[in-house]
């Protein structure tokens, strides 16, 4: 099946959700010993679970972490809203779950300078179909299912114009705002966690990855996604004070490393794409 990547330029808006669970707390400053005896510095990270924090987790147990001379410490959450608070208080000196247009908000909405380290992965949004093989293969009155949110169906929006199947507004939030349909698709704009479902009836519909990964959606299924000019790459983020510092330069080093990148392509099977191989 041949996909296409394109890039996007529409912010995301906020998620609001409930702080799952914490663990780990200790002075940033205080240290641990490794197995080989060598001291080791603490860092606290704060991350969502999926794929974050299985990310960070991944840091820790393939040894990256002890021999990069850090002692991870991770917090998980399972929500948008409470991270980067708890980074700007002090919780923990990174967090690793929101892109960058996610932070640029945040920071504008809260008076904060909290800072983007590096892009790390890209879970894109895609376009999948179990019927067609290829994105020109989608025949004329096809109908595609999207998600119903405000965020996700301005980014699904924005996707599908990109790759020239219709015309938008500036800033659509709606099927409502489609300027030109030339190929007279209809959409059905359905609950996003109802989208992989909705494959069995429609030809072709918009799965984020969470709902693409639950389902188990491979990327062989997909006819378009958002590739390596997109704005989504989740980051890691820390305060103005730790931009420079060598624990937190080292953590970025190991997520994004050659062996931490392979391990995401052959754990999400293509569906969270590295940074540095998008």
């Amino acid at each position: 099946m041949r996909k296409n990547f394109l890039p996007l330029t529409a912010l995301a808006a906020t998620a609001a959700l409930t702080l799952a669970a914490c663990s780990g707390s200790a002075d940033a400053d205080s240290t641990a010993t490794g197995e080989s005896g060598a001291e080791l510095q603490t860092l606290l990270v704060g991350a969502t679970a999926v794929p974050a924090g299985e990310l960070v987790q991944y840091v820790i147990d393939s040894g990256q972490a002890e021999a990069a001379g850090l002692d991870i410490q991770v917090t998980e959450f399972s929500d948008y809203n409470t991270p980067n608070p708890a980074l700007s208080e002090g919780a923990v000196d990174v967090n690793l779950f929101q892109h960058g247009p996610f932070l640029d908000l945040y920071n504008e909405n809260a008076g904060d300078d909290l800072v983007n380290v590096g892009e790390v992965y890209l879970p894109p949004l895609a376009l999948y179909s179990k019927t067609v093989e290829s994105l020109e293969d989608l025949p004329e009155g096809a109908t595609i299912a999207l998600p119903n949110d405000a965020s996700n169906e301005s980014r699904a929006l924005l996707l599908l114009a990109a790759a020239g199947l219709i015309e938008v507004t500036d800033a659509p939030s709606t099927v409502n705002d489609i300027t030109a349909n030339p190929n007279g698709f209809e959409f059905l704009e359905v609950d996003a966690a109802s989208l992989p479902a909705a494959l069995d009836d429609q030809d072709a519909a918009i799965v984020n990855f969470s709902f693409a990964s639950a389902a188990g959606l491979s990327s062989d299924l997909q006819l378009l996604s958002e590739g390596e000019e997109s704005i989504y790459f989740n980051i890691l983020a820390t305060r103005a004070e730790l931009a420079d510092d060598a624990r937190v330069a080292a953590f970025y080093d190991a997520l994004t490393s050659e062996e931490t990148q392979a391990w995401i392509l052959e754990t999400y099977n293509g569906l969270v794409v590295p940074a540095s191989v998008a």
